[in-house]
């Protein structure tokens, strides 16, 4: 019981120290990543991470400033902007991108997210979302 209380207040505390942008950019993230079906947000390595069907497709780094991102096609966003989209040699045999968040168009970044869920998203679900999609007004 003690040890979930202390990770809660840690995470808090880590959180009082983000940035203000960090805050930004997790209400976007939420925003685009909540209403997907499935979706969930949990904690990994102490940031949050969005979640389809136990999948992680993407996270916030430590630094508040950086996403990490599932995605099949990292070459070709590293190719056209290597300052925003790019990789460490951690992710290097992962189908993982870093983004900074500072610099990606809000456009770019829901496209990848978007991909991102649906990469990892099981059939029923990119079904159900279509269905939605179809049928909205």
């Amino acid at each position: 019981m003690w040890g979930c209380f202390f990770k809660i207040l840690n995470h808090l505390f880590n959180l009082a120290l983000m940035d203000t942008n960090a805050f930004i950019y997790l209400e976007f993230l939420r925003k685009t990543l909540l209403p997907l079906p499935g979706v969930t947000e949990k904690l990994h390595f102490e940031t949050p991470a969005f979640y389809v069907n136990k999948k992680i497709f993407a996270r916030l780094k430590e630094d508040g400033e950086t996403l990490v991102v599932n995605t099949s096609e990292r070459e070709k966003w590293m190719d056209n902007d290597p300052a925003t989209f790019f990789i460490t040699d951690h992710y290097r045999h992962y189908d993982y991108m870093l983004v900074a968040l500072k610099t990606v168009s809000p456009d770019d970044l829901k496209l990848l997210l978007l991909t991102a869920w649906r990469n990892r998203a099981p059939v029923k679900l990119r079904k159900e979302f279509e269905t939605a999609l179809f049928l909205k007004p």
